[in-house]
């Protein structure tokens, strides 16, 4: 496995807790058979968190390895800043040949990230979400059509994102494989599910509505209820104006879209192997972040609750896909900045400088837990309320959360409590005590916020001088034509010529 293909399937919001291989308490009633057969015969890792969970600061601070001080990942609409090394570039300069297909989410010009081919997706910082025509009709991803229009999609299935995605993939390696079939590969395939439109085709969605969805583990209960930035989220996002039954109902219509993803990395995945093109490839599957749904009275993200940081990651070696090595999971918490130094690992390809992650191609390979370190997780905006920014460390079984300016601070044991209600800064043991002042302590050594506030001003600063060229005529999905256009993908769905009615 010298020089491995790197297969990197990505999805936008996908719950850790819905893999259908998590029986019991912690999981969800979905069907993902395609990512537990990758788990199955992988490196689960049962505990990994994203850098910052929000879309486009995650997916920078994933490329880059870096976190948002280091990286600018600061806000959706960020930009990657183009003299930062990413994960596509160290691959191209390794000789691989880089291509992404759909969704990244990336402000400013730098929309290849490094990657030398991008056929199809959100190309002109334009954020490639297929909006269901009512709901565009209606404001768009306003707060409340949000759920209130989850359920069917509008939209045939042949031109949904995901499909499209499928097609690109892999007429991209074929074709890729033919002209030069000695040289690596490095293709990441990002699709927009389970993000909403919590929409989905109806054989998914009759699965869970009108019967067999469940309620949230845990509702706006426990020690963290009525936190200042609790009530700022809640405000911000107008979860309290959801009713039960609306609830449920978009609950159903997200279990729906964890399972059509899944059903099309399953599809994407035979027609690949039929191709041979697995024969040599590290399979990587994770998202940008979690999703609340409905957890703590709460939906979507930006937030410091597990729901919301933290993520499925697999990542399968041939050897583990062969079945010449066990699967195994990995329980040890990890970070998605450690995913860049481990591909490089897996690969033999040198590393950039400035990575914050660690290389845990051991752990993959051997099945050894890696060694117990700090974890962080940073939520760098005011976005609910003064002095909401935050920063998260995961600790073992501990995890404290650290405010600005907001108060009180917030620390859990995950072990004994997985639905965190109970904040053991507030009425713990004086051991328990001792490890808040611990954590707060490392937290304060490595995270400055008065400087993050100051870089967050300056990268904000220079993004109005980095601006698309499109200015504000950004669309959403595009193809890039053989000869260099790129042209609106999605021009039937939102503006028609219809022929008959």
């Amino acid at each position: 496995m010298s020089r491995p293909n790197i297969l990197f399937l990505f999805s936008d919001e996908h719950s850790y807790r819905c893999l259908s291989l998590l029986d019991g308490p912690a999981g969800e009633p979905v069907r993902t058979p395609a990512l537990d057969g990758l788990a199955k015969h992988g490196a689960y890792f049962s505990a990994a968190y994203c850098q910052s969970p929000l879309c486009t600061p995650s997916r920078i601070c994933l490329l880059t390895g870096r976190s948002p001080l280091t990286g600018g990942g600061w806000a959706n609409g960020s930009y990657l800043r183009p003299e930062i090394p990413t994960m596509a570039s160290a691959f191209s300069d390794a000789g691989y040949a880089t291509c992404l297909v759909g969704k990244m989410h990336l402000g400013g010009a730098n929309q290849m990230a490094g990657f030398a081919h991008r056929p199809y997706g959100d190309l002109t910082g334009g954020a490639g979400h297929q909006r269901d025509p009512l709901s565009i009709r209606e404001g768009g991803f306003a707060m409340r059509s949000r759920t209130a229009d989850a359920g069917l999609t509008e939209i045939p299935e042949s031109a949904l994102q995901e499909q499209v995605i499928v097609r690109e993939t892999v007429t991209f390696l074929r074709e890729q494989t033919a002209a030069e079939p000695d040289r690596p590969w490095f293709l990441c395939a990002s699709f927009s599910r389970p993000h909403f439109p919590l929409t989905a085709p109806q054989r998914f969605l009759a699965n869970y509505w009108p019967q067999g969805v469940t309620p949230p583990k845990v509702g706006r209960t426990g020690d963290s209820a009525s936190h200042p930035m609790t009530v700022g989220m809640a405000k911000g996002f107008r979860t309290e104006e959801v009713s039960d039954r609306e609830m449920m109902k978009a609950r159903a219509a997200y279990f729906a879209c964890v399972d059509y993803l899944d059903e099309i990395l399953g599809d994407l995945l035979h027609l690949l192997e039929r191709s041979g093109l697995l024969e040599n490839t590290v399979i990587v599957y994770t998202t940008d972040h979690g999703e609340m749904a409905g957890e703590h009275g709460m939906w979507w993200k930006n937030s410091w609750h597990e729901a919301a940081a933290r993520v499925p990651l697999i990542v399968q070696t041939p050897s583990q896909r062969s079945g010449d090595i066990p699967g195994t999971r990995l329980d040890a918490p990890v970070s998605l900045a450690d995913l860049f130094p481990t591909l490089c690992g897996l690969a033999n390809v040198e590393p950039p400088g400035g990575l914050e992650g660690r290389d845990l191609s051991e752990a993959v390979t051997t099945g050894t837990e890696p060694p117990v370190e700090p974890v962080f997780v940073d939520n760098p905006l005011p976005r609910w309320g003064k002095g909401s920014e935050h920063r998260l460390v995961r600790l073992g079984n501990y995890k404290f959360v650290r405010f600005r300016e907001m108060r009180p601070h917030l620390l859990f044991d995950l072990d004994a409590d997985p639905l965190e209600q109970r904040n053991l800064l507030e009425n713990g043991t004086e051991e328990e005590l001792a490890i808040g002042r611990r954590l707060q302590a490392l937290v304060d050594s490595s995270w400055d916020f008065d400087a993050a506030d100051e870089q967050r001003r300056k990268d904000e600063e220079e993004l109005e001088r980095n601006a698309l060229l499109e200015g504000a005529r950004r669309h959403g999905n595009c193809y890039r034509m053989p000869d260099g256009r790129i042209v609106v993908a999605d021009t039937p769905l939102y503006d028609p010529k219809v022929v008959e009615l």
